[in-house]
């Protein structure tokens, strides 16, 4: 009796070492946690739903610590270890936490000088971006941009000249101040707008004024939903004023190395992800109101990434 005790006792031992040795070894660290954080706008917390589901689907367990704050409060999480990942912008990479004084254009090039001064000057490691860009952007009503033949900025710049009193532009007060912004736009693109025509107001005004015909052009971004939602057209900056805001992953070096997969797993969404595809996941939350995960995690299901 006692030896048959001892052979199955044997055999079990037997069958759980098996069964331990089967288990991959990065499924058994037990530090695979990854707390992700995020800005507090709607598409920053989309994007943060979406590293969440990504890396859940790859053995990580995550913390959610998205919709923190503003550009400074979640850099400062993620150099302080509060959290270990988030998305930023190329462009505010490269101008806001930089300090470079020009933007630059070309998306690849505004990464790869990202990437490389990010790591050098703070250990900060820059995934692979994504390729939607969430650029500053000058916007009409549809009907009003076909009805005047206006598709680009030097479309617009021309009708203005020719037409000084029949159009006014709202800005807010940041972008007409800042030395990237209404100045140096005007210069490239020869704007002609009269003084009482440019318009200055608070960000969130800005949609609904063009949209009950306020004013005709307005300051906007790239990838907000409400382009859609309200019909507008965002017209084409043919000469590259705007300079490039591409969203990437990033964490720490020392995240990076333990984790070297991270550039796998966060590739794909880079190729996948393009400016009319976040400009919809936006319009879904902000217009339609539906839940952020659910729109996060069903557009990476219908891009075969869940």
């Amino acid at each position: 009796m006692r030896k048959s005790v001892r052979m199955v006792a044997l055999l079990v031992g037997g069958l759980l070492l098996a069964a331990f040795l089967a288990v991959p070894v990065d499924g058994l660290a037990a530090d695979r946690k990854l707390v992700v954080g995020s800005k507090a706008f709607t598409e920053q917390r989309i994007l943060g739903q979406m590293l969440i589901a990504l890396l859940e689907k790859n053995g990580f367990k995550c913390e959610d610590k998205t919709g923190l704050g503003g550009t400074v409060v979640v850099r400062e999480a993620l150099i302080n270890k509060q959290i270990d990942i988030y998305a930023e912008y190329t462009g505010t990479g490269l101008l806001a936490l930089l300090k470079h004084e020009k933007g630059i254009s070309d998306p690849q090039k505004c990464y790869e000088t990202v990437k490389q001064e990010d790591l050098e000057k703070n250990g900060l490691v820059w995934m692979p971006y994504m390729g939607f860009n969430n650029t500053y952007c000058l916007m009409m009503r549809e009907a009003d941009a076909k009805k005047l033949n206006i598709k680009s900025l030097s479309d617009l710049s021309k009708y203005v000249k020719a037409n000084k009193t029949a159009i006014s532009l709202a800005l807010n007060g940041e972008f007409y101040a800042r030395a990237d912004g209404y100045r140096p736009l005007k210069e490239v693109y020869a704007f002609e707008f009269p003084n009482d025509k440019i318009i200055k107001m608070d960000p969130g005004l800005l949609y609904n004024a063009l949209k009950d015909g306020q004013v005709q052009v307005a300051l906007g971004f790239a990838t907000d939903g409400r382009i859609k939602g309200f019909n507008l057209l965002v017209l084409d900056d043919d000469k590259g004023f705007f300079p490039v805001y591409n969203a990437s992953p990033v964490v720490r070096k020392e995240t990076a190395a333990q984790y070297p997969e991270l550039e796998k797993i966060f590739a794909e969404l880079g190729k996948k992800m393009d400016t009319a595809a976040m400009t919809d996941l936006n319009f879904q939350v902000d217009v339609e109101h539906k839940p952020v995960k659910d729109v996060a995690r069903e557009w990476l299901k219908k891009a075969g990434l869940l």
